[in-house]
């Protein structure tokens, strides 16, 4: 190979050493006994081959006896191991440097901060500790509204577990609702169906259930301020054992209150409860049948907000879950038609203002 006469190093014909890199070749001149560096270089390839004497034996045998590369002494393990306690020593003798500066809460948020894990208002884990604590009690009237509510809203019917079929698993959750100020108000018990034992495509398809946004509740806070409409809330209890199921799910009788004179006997959900994979959405569209009943009509953007509008008379109803906010320049209307018809297929609470949203 010969070099280039761009480069300003130039020679005779020469073996190529190496592969190019970032800044060019390497040529060996045997007889100048010099390494030599060129961008460019012109491959003689006929040349070499037409010659007596093979590229492959003289140039590297040349290239190994005359060329000399530094040496580097190879590291033995027994010195690898004992330098090893040096760096490990380095490392833990450097202190990790944390901040000095002192946290603090802006003063714009003064009076609005709450506490993230709300106290410790000890509550029972599973039944055995609800029942046998000091305040078995209000928990053991706390179940017993819970199974009225299942038997009101005829939530399941006892059968016998079908062949090559589960029943799947159910537990007791125990939860002390607070107000605004954190003092408990409310104790609560839920029969939950363990949702994760359930099989997709068999127990369950479609689970997909909307919520209001809360973007969308702020604008509609901010026309019922501009207009001074009135703002009230309603609760509906047990709103998940209103949702209808299609699909075949048994259950396990609850902790507790096993109907003695079948207790091998399994409860066939013909709604939903808490923990279904799919109760949320039952209950959905459950509610969007029976609302549109009474003339409201579902916002084209939010599916969650509804709207009626009679004459003068302006409503908007919100749907969080299982929270109803009214909104409306008319509330005592409502209060005496609608209200009481949709009480006849949903239990409400009216919690006669609005004073603590989403809580």
């Amino acid at each position: 190979m010969r070099c280039s006469k761009k480069p300003r190093i130039r020679g005779p014909a020469s073996p190529l050493l190496a592969t190019p890199l970032t800044v060019g070749y390497y040529f060996y001149n045997p007889t100048e006994n010099k390494v030599s560096v060129a961008r460019n270089g012109e491959f003689l390839e006929d040349k070499f081959l037409s010659t007596e004497n093979t590229r492959n034996d003289v140039d590297l045998q040349e290239v190994e006896e005359d060329v000399t590369l530094p040496i580097v002494e190879p590291v033995t393990q027994q010195e690898h191991v004992e330098t090893q306690p040096e760096t490990v020593e380095e490392v833990q003798t450097q202190d990790l440097r944390r901040s000095t500066r002192v946290r603090q809460e802006p003063d714009r948020y003064l009076g609005f901060l709450v506490s993230q894990d709300g106290g410790d208002l000890n509550e029972p884990t599973f039944y055995g500790e609800a029942v046998s604590g000091s305040e078995s009690e209000q928990w053991q009237e706390a179940m017993k509204a819970e199974m009225r509510s299942m038997y009101d809203n005829q939530v399941w019917e006892l059968t016998n577990l079908p062949q090559h079929c589960r029943a799947v698993g159910r537990k007791w959750v125990f939860k002390k609702k607070t107000n605004m100020d954190g003092n408990v108000h409310t104790f609560k018990a839920r029969l939950v169906e363990k949702g994760f034992m359930q099989t997709h495509g068999i127990d369950y398809d479609e689970t997909f259930s909307p919520v209001a946004m809360l973007k969308s509740i702020r604008i509609l806070m901010a026309i019922s301020a501009y207009f001074n409409y009135e703002i009230w809330q309603m609760d509906v209890k047990t709103a998940f054992l209103n949702g209808k199921l299609t699909e075949d799910v048994y259950i396990q009788q609850p902790e507790g209150f096993v109907d003695p004179k079948n207790p091998d006997k399994v409860c066939k959900l013909l709604k939903s409860i808490y923990g279904l994979e799919q109760a949320s959405r039952s209950w959905n569209l459950h509610f969007d049948v029976r609302i549109k009943e009474f003339g409201f009509t579902k916002s084209e953007f939010e599916p969650c907000v509804y709207t009626k509008f009679s004459g003068s008379v302006v409503t908007f109803m919100v749907l969080y879950v299982d929270d109803i906010l009214l909104i409306g320049n008319c509330w005592v209307l409502w209060v005496s038609s609608d209200q009481t018809d949709s009480r006849i297929i949903l239990d409400l609470s009216n919690l006669a203002g609005l004073i603590y949203l989403i809580g």
